[in-house]
C-alpha cells in the first residue's frame, strides 16, 4: 500500500469509529426519548387524554426544522425523521389505551 493509500486508510478507520460512536449515542438516545414518550402515553392512557396532540407536534416539527438549520443538517430530513419518529410514539400511546 502507498503512504496515501495508508493516510486514506487511517483517515476512514477515524471516521468509522466517530460513526460508530455517533450511532450508539443515537440508539442510546433514542432509547431515553422512548422511555419518556412510554410515560407520557401511560399518562395519557390513565386519564383519557388522546394518543396524538398534533399541536405539540407541530411545535416540535418545525422546533427540528430550526435546529437542523442551526447544525447544518437538511431540514427536510429532519422532518421526516421527526414524523417517523412521532408515528411510533403515537402507536404505543394507542396500545397503551387498548
Amino acid at each position: 500500500m502507498t503512504d496515501n493509500a495508508t493516510r486514506a486508510a487511517d483517515i476512514l478507520k477515524s471516521h468509522r469509529a466517530s460513526i460508530d460512536r455517533l450511532d450508539a449515542i443515537l440508539v442510546y438516545t433514542l432509547g431515553e426519548r422512548f422511555s419518556h414518550t412510554k410515560a407520557v402515553g401511560q399518562i395519557k392512557a390513565n386519564h383519557d387524554l388522546p394518543a396524538s396532540d398534533p399541536n405539540r407536534e407541530v411545535e416540535q416539527i418545525t422546533r427540528l426544522k430550526n435546529l437542523a438549520q442551526n447544525a447544518d443538517l437538511d431540514p427536510e430530513f429532519a422532518k421526516k425523521f421527526l414524523n417517523f419518529i412521532i408515528k411510533e410514539v403515537i402507536h404505543h400511546h394507542k396500545s397503551y389505551q387498548d
